[in-house]
């Protein structure tokens, strides 16, 4: 898919991070956004799944990835790197090429935006909220 992700349905978004990565030589634009998805994913913890006991494949997973060839990154490489979720891989036209005249080379800089999305209606059990525990 290329353009940016889609909105999946009606769940919220609870999380969004953020993450940039880079092929220094070969102009390889799936590995420097493979960088750039796995340094978002090291940003963040999704505790919360375990802790409001959410089924972690019904997570909505959107990913927008910038570089200058949005036809070269390989999606599936994408996919395959997301540890939860039913994501959406969309590419669009961002980042940064450096070029290295000399070598006949680029450095290829890519972005990522990672978001996390939850059916909030399926959260509430019982009409009771899930609370933070207190603190002590």
């Amino acid at each position: 898919m290329t353009g940016a992700a889609v909105a999946q349905g009606d769940k919220t978004r609870v999380i969004l991070e953020l993450g940039s990565g880079n092929d220094l030589h070969g102009c390889d634009y799936t590995k420097a956004a493979l960088r750039a998805v796995a340094d978002a994913l090291h940003h963040s913890s999704l505790a919360f799944i375990r802790s409001l006991k959410i089924d972690k494949t019904k997570l909505g997973v959107e990913v927008t990835i910038g570089v200058q060839r949005p036809d070269l990154v390989q999606i599936e490489e994408i996919k395959a790197l997301l540890p939860v979720g039913s994501p959406t891989v969309g590419v669009i036209k961002g980042g940064l090429d450096v070029p290295d005249p000399e070598h006949d080379d680029a450095a290829v800089i890519a972005s990522a935006a990672v978001a996390v999305r939850v059916d909030v209606s399926a959260l509430a059990t019982s009409g009771k909220r899930a609370r933070p525990p207190e603190r002590r």
